[in-house]
């Protein structure tokens, strides 16, 4: 029988989970304080569990085009890069958006057309989801106006196979978000840009209307129907009116450029909900709780071994110098006295054996395969270790991969039955994956209190997952999966 016991993901310290803060993006091509605008702070970012940045939906969203457009005297507005990023991302939205159009066309009269005998479903499964990869070209499309990136809204498929990978994304919010989007786009920016294209073209003639006069001398031109242009000079006046056009066509390329900014922010952007606020809270309180009981853990254990360790060493040191002091004088007394030392030495080892347990010197000095290595020799059942690691690991997830190891071993010593345990770990991907299987009866069941379900517990600090197969029989085998990075 197989169980798979993940446990709702805690962030792990120092990696950002599911886009809390992460590293810094950089700013966009002029820069936060360069000719496109001062820099403008940004929104504080709410801190998620399970892998992705998510801003709060209350939140306004800044818009840094708007901000340019605020701060910044016309002069430098205009001649600065911003007129023409917007321009570039409005006209680019002409072709994208016919594009969407005719691709989801094609894809729903496809799918009507072609239902009846079944090849069409998978047509329609397609254009729902056809805002998947829009929405992962629009998300990387809006850094040429906006500096701050967009956190992809959907969390990671943990199961492999198209199905698992279907049902998920069917299931989220931000796919039917991503999918209006598609359709707004389509419908809506190949007309937006067609209108400022044409702004455009129709002040770039203004302005150069005196080449034109003399270019296309002695033919008469016309600018106002009914009016011919004599010479180049009298076109000048037509200069300056395309001059104040494409000044015109600046500002209002960056206001509809904010609202395209805006509602991309609104549609590709996650969701902070309340639920999830909560969930996210709860768990970053219970990173917290870890935190503080670790580092209990260890300054209990730093005490043990410079307090109590080190007294019994002192006493059993001088029972032995008594012992010596005394010789064959009183051997009542003497045999009180090697009683005595003896217990002191037993108390000293199970003192050590309770630090180790603690927190084991072996696994801060030399990592967690000499760890696992010194747990299988003293197993009363015969352990083979294969843990091959390229380098260290952080502190966390050594030390709950060694602390899972040690109960998954104690489990097989108690309720396996088994004559051989082999424990093997690899680092592939930044995760790393630890196999401990037995040879013994098999059955194991979380339900009945093995201890299965406190390492689950243990591994979801750190976003882990554990696996159980354990046909009645055996063999049993745990899986143990903990993502590494930093």
């Amino acid at each position: 029988m197989e169980y798979d016991i993940p446990r709702e993901a805690a962030p792990m310290r120092g990696h950002p989970p599911d886009g809390a803060d992460g590293p810094t993006e950089p700013d966009g091509p002029d820069g936060p304080d360069g000719p496109d605008g001062p820099s403008r702070a940004r929104e504080p970012h709410v801190q998620g569990g399970g892998g992705h940045e998510r801003e709060a939906a209350s939140a306004p969203v800044p818009v840094a085009v708007w901000d340019a457009m605020r701060h910044l005297p016309p002069h430098r507005f205009l001649f600065s890069s911003w007129p023409l990023r917007c321009w570039a991302y409005l006209c680019g939205g002409v072709p994208l958006g016919f594009a969407v159009l005719l691709a989801m066309a094609a894809l729903l009269v496809g799918g009507l057309v072609l239902s009846v005998v079944g090849v069409g479903l998978a047509l329609l499964v397609g254009a729902a989801l056809a805002g998947l990869p829009l929405g992962r070209l629009e998300r990387r499309r809006l850094r040429l106006v906006e500096p701050q990136p967009l956190p992809d809204p959907h969390r990671p498929v943990s199961d492999a196979g198209l199905r698992a990978w279907l049902r998920t994304r069917c299931g989220e919010r931000a796919t039917w978000r991503e999918l209006g989007y598609a359709w707004l786009l389509a419908l809506v920016s190949p007309a937006v840009g067609l209108g400022v294209a044409l702004l455009l073209l129709f002040a770039g003639l203004l302005v150069v209307s005196p080449v034109l006069v003399w270019a296309l001398a002695p033919d008469t031109v016309m600018i106002i129907p009914g009016e011919a242009v004599p010479h180049p000079l009298a076109a000048l006046p037509f200069t300056a009116v395309g001059a104040l056009a494409l000044a015109l066509a600046a500002y209002a390329a960056g206001l509809l450029t904010g609202v395209h900014v805006r509602t991309a922010h609104f549609l590709l952007a996650p969701r902070d909900e309340p639920l999830t606020r909560h969930v996210r809270e709860l768990t970053r309180s219970r990173a917290r709780l870890a935190d503080a009981f670790e580092a209990e853990r260890r300054r209990i254990e730093r005490d043990l071994h410079d307090g109590a360790q080190q007294q019994l060493v002192a006493l059993t040191m001088t029972l032995g110098f008594a012992e010596m002091e005394l010789g064959d004088g009183n051997p009542a007394v003497a045999e009180l006295l090697a009683r005595g030392r003896g217990e002191a030495r037993r108390a000293l080892e199970q003192l050590r054996d309770l630090v180790r347990g603690i927190h084991p010197q072996v696994l801060t000095d030399h990592g967690l395969a000499a760890a696992v290595t010194e747990v299988a020799l003293r197993h009363p059942v015969p352990v083979a270790v294969d843990i091959d690691l390229p380098h260290r690991l952080p502190d966390a997830v050594e030390t709950t991969a060694y602390f899972t190891v040690t109960e998954a071993l104690a489990n097989a010593a108690k309720h396996s039955g088994a004559g051989r345990v082999t424990v093997t770990g690899r680092l592939r991907n930044g995760r790393l994956t630890l196999r401990i299987t037995d040879d013994g009866r098999g059955g194991a069941d979380p339900a009945r209190g093995t201890g299965l379900t406190g390492l689950a517990d243990r591994l979801a600090i750190l976003d882990g997952r554990l696996t159980v197969a354990s046909p009645v029989g055996g063999p049993t085998e745990l899986t143990v999966e903990v993502p590494c990075s930093a």
